[in-house]
């Protein structure tokens, strides 16, 4: 079985960025990754919809800590019985996410993700691996174009990267499709403290993209191209037609929109 052909290996982020995070501090739990949405635990969420996503195989946490693992008897027993991965957390995501590319086989494509994206659904999953499958490059990123984000969500804030062909979002989905392709996560730790700031994020790939992103002249294929090079990897992106792939829960009040949505989902569809 050729490596595009095997089942993604899905890697969940599932540690605290830093200690005191507001949204655990806000639904009282101990990591972020339990708070809960529509009464079930974010990381649950996450679990659930990656074991129904017909793309994907085997799936991995990285971290939280096993004390908190303990609190959630789901959890804790998903984990103790193996049917879920779990390695301990780095100091900072993509040290977590290189080390947890590195214990996994080489011939097998690999899913990253975060715990948070408690609106993650098989649908959005399956879309991005197929089309990560069929793009012919090494490392992939789902992108979501803001106009879509803020037609579905208004009132809700997103770090936006403004390109000349439109504004985009990140989604929390990275494939790994290549042995090679592992090496980018050691690129990752280099942009992962500006992640919050385009125009730096911009200036990791070149003067020359930081020139033309300031003269409102940068395209996303020139950007592809420029980060392609500086990696020495194909570089593609997958763009997303869900707006809710890119509604992540970084702080409360995207917690309350996620919990919004769902309520109005519930209404819509009662059991």
């Amino acid at each position: 079985m050729k490596l595009a052909d095997q089942p993604f290996s899905a890697i969940i982020l599932a540690a605290d960025r830093e200690g005191n995070d507001p949204v655990a501090e806000a639904a009282k739990v101990s990591c972020k990754a339990l708070a809960p949405v529509s009464g079930r635990p974010m990381v649950l969420r996450v679990l659930d919809t990656l074991g129904k996503a017909q793309e994907v195989g085997t799936r991995m946490l990285v971290g939280p800590a096993m004390t908190s693992i303990a609190e959630n008897r789901e959890l804790n027993e998903l984990v103790s019985s193996k049917q879920v991965g779990w390695v301990a957390p780095q100091t900072s995501p993509s040290f977590s996410a290189f080390s947890a590319l590195q214990s996994l086989p080489e011939d097998v494509p690999v899913l990253v993700t975060t715990a948070d994206h408690a609106l993650l659904s098989p649908a959005m999953v399956d879309h991005f691996c197929t089309a990560a499958r069929n793009s012919g490059c090494d490392v992939v990123a789902g992108v979501a174009r803001y106009d879509l984000i803020a037609e579905a969500f208004p009132d809700s804030l997103r770090t936006v990267t403004k390109l000349k062909d439109g504004g985009f979002c990140g989604c929390n989905m990275f494939a790994f499709l290549t042995p090679q392709a592992r090496l980018a996560a050691n690129f990752w730790r280099k942009v992962e403290s500006e992640r919050k700031k385009p125009l730096r994020v911009v200036k990791t790939i070149g003067w020359s993209a930081v020139f033309r992103y300031l003269c409102g002249q940068l395209t996303l294929d020139y950007a592809l191209a420029q980060l392609s090079k500086r990696m020495d990897l194909k570089v593609g992106v997958v763009e997303m037609p869900f707006a809710e792939a890119a509604v992540d829960v970084d702080k409360v009040d995207d917690w309350l929109l996620v919990e919004s949505i769902l309520a109005k989902r519930n209404e819509a569809s009662p059991h």
